[in-house]
């Protein structure tokens, strides 16, 4: 293995705090990895990593090394990318991760129409509703729908993501509708939280703000299990609009509380500084923050519940 192989081996170890997904992430295997790594701190003559069962981490010699052969590394892909630019073709490897539900109704159309247009590039995508450091975790870049936290993390907002309050009129038949947001919590509400303390839901209105606990019977990390169980009656949900406009235009579910509105959420594109300027990911950036403001310009907009554009 060359050295500059090394180096781009020993900088994936250092930001992943692993052997294996840097080897994946090169395509070779841990035990070449574990060599390479070897033969480079015997070259130097020091030692680069602390090694554990649980985790790896960077000697003083080791972060120091790191530190410096980030702008060699930043030298070359910028290279790579300025050829590119000149070509008009983007290349290589871009690994995205994605919320679950989301992922599976309209980023995977946004990607196929995307490769298309850029045939030379390759993609791999996860699809998970955790929280994803793409540093640690050895993405280029991640999706997420939220009220973006501080973080050392580059961020562009895609979209703003609307959200409604609805449940099924089979439900409603049953155990009534609820005439404000303090009367949620008589009812069922299915949500992301836990079933030992509940969650809050947020609502406004010209009048007032208010913040309610609600609970139920099913809670879940993952929107699209809510939305089933509310279609069968099981509840209310409070989900994102795009997950959730065609059952309600089918009458499968009904929106409440229209007079007070929800604030949005967002879609963010999340990805390490150090990528900030690669041609292939700014171009993936870019379509699909251009495909998702067509796309919410094309959906209907659902009786209350949205506020403002944003």
């Amino acid at each position: 293995m060359d050295k500059l192989v090394k180096l781009q081996l020993f900088a994936k170890v250092v930001e992943t705090h692993s052997f294996t997904t840097a080897a994946n992430l090169l395509g070779i295997s841990r035990t070449t990895a574990s060599k390479a790594i070897a033969e480079l701190e015997q070259d130097l003559k020091t030692s680069l990593l602390h090694r554990s069962t649980r985790h790896i981490s960077p000697t003083e010699s080791g972060a120091e090394y790191y530190t410096r052969i980030q702008s060699i590394l930043s030298d070359l892909q910028e290279a790579d990318e300025a050829v590119q630019s000149l070509t008009g073709q983007a290349r290589g490897l871009i690994r995205i991760n994605m919320p679950l539900s989301f992922g599976i109704r309209h980023i995977g159309d946004a990607l196929t129409d995307f490769m298309v247009s850029h045939p030379a590039l390759k993609i791999e995508t996860h699809l998970t509703d955790r929280f994803v450091d793409p540093i640690q975790e050895g993405y280029d870049l991640t999706l997420r729908i939220a009220d973006l936290e501080d973080s050392a993390l580059m961020s562009r907002k895609l979209a703003p993501i609307h959200r409604v309050v609805c449940t099924s009129p089979d439900y409603l038949a049953k155990n009534g509708t609820p005439q404000s947001p303090k009367d949620l919590g008589t009812h069922n509400c299915l949500h992301y939280g836990n079933l030992a303390t509940g969650t809050l839901w947020h609502f406004s209105n010209e009048k007032d703000q208010q913040s309610v606990r609600i609970n139920g019977i099913l809670c879940s990390n993952n929107a699209e299990i809510l939305r089933l169980a509310a279609i069968k009656g099981q509840g209310i949900v409070f989900l994102p609009t795009v997950l959730v406009a065609d059952d309600i235009a089918a009458g499968a579910l009904v929106p409440l509380l229209c007079s007070y509105p929800i604030s949005p959420v967002a879609l963010y594109a999340l990805y390490s500084p150090t990528k900030h300027q690669s041609t292939k990911l700014r171009l993936l950036i870019d379509f699909l923050a251009k495909y998702f403001t067509d796309m919410g310009s094309t959906v209907t907009t659902l009786p209350g519940n949205e506020l403002i554009q944003s």
